[in-house]
């Protein structure tokens, strides 16, 4: 575990080999929060490029108010939101307005679960989810943030992301059920 403030005194006093241990350190978190927003391979990887040479040219203005990977993974979310905004304008909204009858595909959980494993499965289906929804799961459940760090990280209220995850879960849990209930014993 790296010494935050000194990692970044280091940075700032442009001590590269410092960058490349904090780049080492953060790297699974940035791809981890740009990978559950964005889906082209190439553009995960230069969204990632461009959120360290963000974090790079803002280290002196770090003010230490939030923990280094909180700073770090809000400057990730904003950058694949900025993206998701510049270049997906013209495709369907992600967040429908009749979100409480939102519905996944009806695929065959018998042939989605024959392609892949469970653990691709389930992904699949928080893939499918509004982008609000795979944000709170995501960070929440797979970077282990905790709900005031995500607000930190989003900007959006603990309240709303309380209520996306219930909303997230709850949603995750009727599909699941109905993939059950419809596999052929």
């Amino acid at each position: 575990m790296l010494n935050e403030k000194e990692i970044v005194s280091r940075i700032i006093k442009e001590d590269f080999r410092a960058f490349e241990l904090l780049v080492k350190e953060y790297e699974k978190l940035v791809f981890f929060v740009i990978n559950r927003l964005v889906h082209d391979v190439q553009d995960k990887e230069d969204i990632c490029q461009e959120v360290f040479i963000k974090v790079h040219k803002s280290l002196p203005k770090f003010k230490f108010e939030s923990k280094l990977s909180t700073w770090i993974a809000r400057i990730a979310y904003l950058t694949a939101i900025n993206y998701l905004k510049k270049y997906r304008a013209n495709q369907q909204s992600d967040y429908p307005e009749n979100i409480d009858n939102y519905h996944f595909t009806d695929d065959n959980p018998e042939q989605v679960l024959t392609r892949k494993n469970a653990s691709e499965y389930l992904n699949n289906l928080i893939a499918q989810m509004p982008l609000a929804y795979r944000t709170a799961l995501t960070l929440y459940h797979l970077n282990e943030f905790s709900c005031q760090e995500i607000e930190q990280i989003t900007g959006t209220p603990e309240g709303t992301i309380k209520s996306n995850l219930f909303r997230a879960r709850k949603l995750l849990k009727e599909k699941i059920e109905k993939d059950l209930k419809n596999e052929p014993i």
